[in-house]
């Protein structure tokens, strides 16, 4: 921070070890005052959490009713930031509307980023978060790449793992649905003026939520699209920034006008497969000379999104298809490969994969003015490895195989 000092004359008096360094800018002095450190500003402290319960408890919608990212729990959590003291105490709060300044720096200049998780309920009626150190992980990369303001992951788990008992019972009883968890921070600053917010906030929603697409767990058609990216090198495609997805809605809805449900982001003139709509994208291909089967995915280059899901589709693939003889590739690959390997029958399947879907099978992918079949018999609605995925994590998430995976609340 510049602080603007009368004109000197004359040698210059020594700093004292309190006194900052002066530069000369523009024929005036500047005093160079550093910021606080942030190892004096406070972290997060579950410990000081306050709950305040809502007076008016929501109704709770029939499991069949509920439509993804539609309805919301009766609470929410809010912990606020600033440069002079860090985070305040964290507080569980009844559901309502913030109130921001006009001038709040996420208004104008994006500083928003958020994570997607999941609060699930055993057949013992408990509350478990999946893979919720994973999430944390990803939100201080996010919030460290746009300058907000970081925390200690666990600190900031124990208080969701709160928060989702607390909404216990917008959890529905049934395999498929879940308590969706997204915790968001903004930049709150009152200024015009680009530069470190130094004010920002922290807050958690829930939603309860079945089935990611109400047609439930069948296969969905892309289309290829190049015409538009996800993300380029360099940029932020591989962080959870709001401002990575209001830009893909246009090309959606041109997808979707000609009968598709998602786009396939291609890049570059080599047309590298890249993402499917907001998720990581895999396909299982056959080896042209060995005939050995491969599971292949894009590599974290930085223009993919570190997905948990993705995580734990690679490590299951590692941990159980290896052994039956599958080879697991994070690599690039093009469209034009696919297209190869569909016509001589050797693509197997296609999926995405994200938090809100889990897996997402893939029937066909429309490019040049072609459809491509992803290896689906006409009566299949996933395939061998989609299928395994999804039971295979589930059982994880809802604890019916006990793994470090699924976290306790």
């Amino acid at each position: 921070m510049l602080r603007p000092l009368l004109p000197r004359c004359g040698a210059l008096k020594p700093l004292s070890s309190q006194s900052s360094r002066l530069l000369w800018r523009g024929a005036r002095w500047y005093s160079l005052k550093p910021e606080a450190s942030t190892a004096t500003l406070r972290d997060i402290d579950p410990t000081k959490l306050t709950i305040t319960k809502t007076t008016k408890p929501g109704p709770l919608l029939k499991k069949e009713d509920l439509v993804f990212g539609k309805t919301f729990t009766d609470h929410m959590v809010s912990i606020e930031w600033d440069q002079t003291h860090g985070w305040h105490d964290p507080r569980i709060v009844p559901y309502q509307n913030l109130s921001l300044d006009p001038a709040s720096c996420v208004l104008h200049y994006a500083f928003e980023c958020f994570e997607g998780m999941k609060a699930y309920k055993d057949k013992q009626g408990r509350i478990r978060l999946f893979r919720p150190d994973k999430n944390m992980a990803r939100l201080n990369k996010s919030a460290a790449r746009i300058a907000l303001p970081t925390f200690t992951d666990r600190n900031l788990i124990d208080i969701l793992a709160e928060f989702a008992r607390l909404e216990a019972r917008f959890i529905p009883d049934a395999r498929g649905y879940s308590l969706y968890l997204r915790p968001t921070m903004i930049g709150t600053q009152k200024t015009l003026g680009v530069s470190k917010p130094g004010s920002a906030l922290l807050y958690v929603i829930a939603s309860p939520v079945g089935p990611y697409y109400p047609t439930g767990f069948r296969a969905v058609s892309l289309e290829a699209t190049d015409y538009a990216v996800r993300a380029w090198p360099g940029g932020v495609g591989d962080k959870k920034l709001g401002a990575n997805y209001a830009p893909c809605v246009v090309p959606a809805v041109e997808a979707m006008s000609r009968g598709f449900q998602q786009n396939l982001w291609l890049f570059g003139p080599e047309q590298y497969v890249t993402e499917v709509g907001t998720m990581n994208f895999f396909v299982a291909l056959r080896d042209r000379e060995t005939g050995q089967r491969e599971l292949v995915t894009a590599p974290l280059d930085g223009t993919i999104l570190e997905g948990v899901t993705r995580d734990s589709v690679l490590a299951l693939a590692r941990e159980r298809l290896v052994p039956q003889g599958w080879r697991v590739s994070e690599r690039k690959y093009t469209m034009a490969e696919l297209d190869e390997a569909a016509r001589e029958g050797r693509l197997l399947e296609a999926f995405g994969s994200g938090t809100a879907a889990i897996v997402s099978p893939v029937r066909a992918i429309s490019w040049r003015g072609k459809l491509i079949n992803c290896g689906l018999k006409e009566n299949e609605e996933s395939g061998e490895v989609a299928t395994k995925m999804k039971d295979w994590i589930e059982a994880r998430q809802y604890g019916d195989e006990e793994h470090e995976w699924s976290y306790l609340c």
